[in-house]
């Protein structure tokens, strides 16, 4: 059987600034000059105000995992042979909350409200994905 490849990411023009920084080993979020509330996914105009004037800095790269699935069987897809492998909301500390992945763990060890900080996995040569890791288990999911 054929494993399909994985699928990579659609940017958009407004996007492409958080892609070029991922691929550079940083997590870029969009903040509105206007109103100064923190944005991701990145937009053409705020969700909080409806203004246009967005610009780009740097996140902590610090969250929480806010929930999670760990995902036991995938096949047949590109992602089989990633088993298991966990797909997690995570809170930034800014406020906004992005889908990931958790790596470098035990799935057992991971649970909602845990600390977690972002790393980078090359995809490819124009993408790099934001990751997270835990920084301390704090025991079996409930």
């Amino acid at each position: 059987m054929i494993t399909p490849p994985k699928p990579r990411p659609e940017a958009s023009a407004w996007s492409r600034p958080f892609w070029n920084a991922a691929r550079e080993h940083q997590l870029l979020l969009q903040r509105c000059d206007d109103c100064r509330q923190w944005i991701f996914y990145p937009r053409i105009a705020c969700p909080h105000c409806g203004s246009d004037a967005l610009g780009w800095q740097q996140a902590s790269g610090r969250g929480t995992i806010y929930s999670y699935t760990v995902v036991m069987n995938n096949a047949p897809s590109a992602f089989a042979a990633d088993v298991p492998y966990v797909v997690a909301v995570i809170r930034l500390e800014e406020g906004v909350q992005m889908l990931s992945n958790i790596v470098d763990c035990d799935p057992a060890t991971l649970g909602c409200d845990q600390p977690v900080e972002v790393v980078f996995r090359r995809l490819d040569d124009e993408y790099t994905l934001p990751c997270f890791r835990p920084l301390a288990a704090i025991g079996a999911p409930r």
